[in-house]
């Protein structure tokens, strides 16, 4: 398992290989799965020695780095349209030492060319096609995890869980900030996550 940290990253601890980085320890253009909501998403991934991740909508790269500190030979696989983004997610799994493969193009056409997970995140994107092809190809015991951000992936989450079960929550998060000399609650986007484990 490697905890490297980037040297241009001392807030982070070398001995620290649990899931939940500050967003700052990664280079990204603000599509990230945030901290608190990506910290949550692992009490349901769950990684284990040698396993392989997908990472579906991989943007910084950050669930597929965490995926492969947090387990001895953890291996992830990163699905990304975006070729900067995937540049920069290849970047980031590189500077944490972490075995993260960045494929670019569009999941709908990668997912049945790669190999069989044992756990699927998708990012706030997925589309029912992409949903459908993670649940089919996970293994059984495979842990999934999906977070919608759109109204679209948010049905599809439902319609996911009233099939196969699992939980089905919406995360809301919100920070203290700054305003003038005092402190706000900044609400962020709310979050829909279906997760589940496929029946053995």
């Amino acid at each position: 398992m490697s905890t490297d940290i980037p040297a241009d990253r001392p807030d982070v601890p070398a001995d620290d290989a649990l899931p939940g980085l500050p967003d700052d320890a990664f280079a990204h253009d603000g599509l990230i799965t945030k901290r608190h909501v990506r910290a949550g998403a692992f009490a349901f991934l769950r990684p284990r020695p040698g396993e392989l991740l997908w990472d579906v909508g991989a943007g910084s790269g950050a669930v597929g780095v965490e995926w492969c500190r947090a387990a001895s030979g953890a291996r992830a696989i990163g699905v990304e349209r975006d070729p900067v983004r995937a540049a920069r997610a290849r970047e980031n799994a590189e500077r944490f030492g972490a075995d993260v493969t960045i494929v670019e193009g569009d999941a709908a056409g990668v997912l049945p060319t790669l190999p069989t997970p044992d756990a699927v995140f998708v990012g706030g994107g997925g589309s029912a096609e992409v949903v459908g092809a993670a649940w089919e190809a996970l293994r059984p015991g495979g842990r999934i995890v999906v977070h919608a951000v759109t109204l679209e992936t948010e049905a599809e989450a439902v319609d996911r869980y009233r099939r196969h079960g699992g939980s089905l929550t919406r995360i809301a998060v919100e920070t203290a900030q700054p305003i003038g000399r005092f402190l706000a609650w900044t609400p962020a986007r709310a979050i829909v996550q279906w997760a589940a484990t496929k029946d053995a």
